[in-house]
């Protein structure tokens, strides 16, 4: 498969030609790799207009996945955004409101979309902890009879690796009639698995992956997907809305990185895949040998839940760093562990001795507390753009959240702006360690 952004970066390099245009460092910086950042000058393309290069790699990622694919060189962040502003605008198409029903756990970018936007949103809760939202197809069903969206929005796979069963959700959200939107930033290896777990596949209308968590592209690289039936009506839409929220000034470095991935994605992953998973096999059945608790999902997480073997999720990964090992994520309850084809059979083997030298403890009993329905009184936008004023968690019950500060990993809210602060979201926050909050004045 050819690379045509690679080869026309590499071209220009190779010329030493004068560069009268931006970026500054004129290709010659300190970093080594200024060579390939370009900006759009002729032959390089753009990547909101596509016509040459972007296009014609554009359309290769496609036929890899196996859907009309668009580029983001900002994430999954702008591909949420963009898949908003399509289900509030094929909403508006057919004369109704934009409401979407979302699981609970969305990211935060999806709530900034909702205040950009101003859609109304109707909340999944599932049956799980905050980070999570296990939804059935009778709960999804029942849900949208009782609130009548024009579109769901899950989250799958999530933070802690649980896979949905989109494949029934999706036929759910077809008999009514309703998109099906799914924020697949962590799973977009799950296209080249036998058989494949893409959302697309599965029957969701649209999602989008982060390239960059599980594939070999830079941070920054990801895919907003449509179904072939969606894309008939938008297609001439989606960089136009893709353009609402972005830079003018996206990266010829993430973009490279993600026309040099389609190559790769061609020929060698699905057998390193597979191996890949087969190795961390190996390393989850060894870790349950020695005690631990793994969490079922998808095959390239490692979640354990920690207090079964006697620990929390923070003294295990302050463990682990003293091997030299980073986790992706870690709180008092998970850590979660994110290995990838790239890994080396030897960073597996030091993951594994690590772990394993740790000795098991008496079980931690206290557990995460219930995230109870919250009473929403303003919608997201008119709280998140309101008048507002910083407060201690302590001081907090009763007030009209406005904004929550939260670390991404894994930049889930507890409290949505527009809600009022209870005493399960005060407990929640306390327990996740989140001591402030930005409230409505009144």
């Amino acid at each position: 498969m050819k690379t045509p952004i690679v080869s026309f970066l590499k071209s220009y390099q190779e010329k030493s030609p004068v560069r009268m245009h931006m970026p500054g460092h004129k290709g010659a910086g300190i970093l080594g790799f200024e060579g390939m950042d370009l900006t759009e000058i002729y032959g390089a393309d753009e990547l909101f207009a596509a016509e040459g290069i972007i296009k014609e790699s554009e359309q290769n990622a496609s036929s890899l996945f196996g859907c009309p694919t668009y580029y983001s060189t900002q994430g999954s962040t702008l591909c949420i955004q963009t898949m908003c502003t399509i289900l509030c605008q094929n909403a508006k198409s057919k004369g109704k409101k934009p409401k979407i029903l979302a699981g609970r756990n969305a990211h935060r970018s999806f709530i900034h979309a909702a205040a950009l936007l101003d859609f109304d949103i109707a909340w999944l809760y599932g049956n799980s902890d905050y980070l999570s939202c296990t939804i059935s197809t009778e709960t999804l069903e029942k849900e949208i009879l009782e609130n009548n969206p024009t579109a769901v929005y899950l989250t799958n796979p999530d933070y802690l690796g649980n896979l949905l069963d989109i494949k029934s959700l999706a036929s759910i959200c077809k008999k009514h009639d309703v998109l099906l939107a799914i924020d697949n930033a962590h799973g977009a290896y799950l296209r080249f698995l036998e058989p494949s777990l893409h959302p697309i596949d599965l029957g969701a209308d649209l999602c989008c992956d982060s390239a960059h968590k599980t594939l070999p592209v830079l941070t920054g690289g990801a895919y907003l997907h449509l179904s072939d039936s969606l894309n008939q009506v938008w297609k001439n839409d989606v960089k136009h809305f893709m353009e609402y929220f972005s830079s003018t000034s996206p990266s010829y470095l993430i973009m490279a990185s993600l026309d040099a991935a389609n190559e790769v994605l061609d020929t060698t992953f699905r057998n390193s895949l597979f191996e890949c998973i087969q190795r961390v096999d190996i390393l989850k059945n060894a870790l349950i040998q020695h005690g631990y608790t793994i969490l079922s999902g998808e095959p390239m997480k490692i979640t354990i839940s920690t207090k079964e073997f006697g620990y929390t999720g923070n003294e295990i990964a302050n463990l682990l760093m003293e091997c030299d090992i980073y986790p992706e994520f870690y709180d008092s309850d998970y850590i979660v562990l994110m290995p990838s084809p790239y890994n080396t059979k030897d960073d597996l083997k030091r993951l594994e001795t690590c772990l394993c030298k740790i000795e098991r403890k008496s079980v931690v009993f206290n557990s995460f507390p219930k995230l109870e329905r919250a009473r929403k009184v303003m919608n997201v936008r008119q709280a998140l753009f309101a008048p507002s004023m910083t407060l201690n968690i302590s001081k907090s019950l009763g007030q009209v959240c406005s904004s929550v500060s939260v670390s991404c990993p894994p930049a889930v809210l507890p409290v949505i702006p527009g809600e009022v602060i209870s005493k399960s979201a005060v407990e929640v926050m306390k327990y996740y360690g989140i001591e402030t909050v930005r409230v409505v004045k009144e």
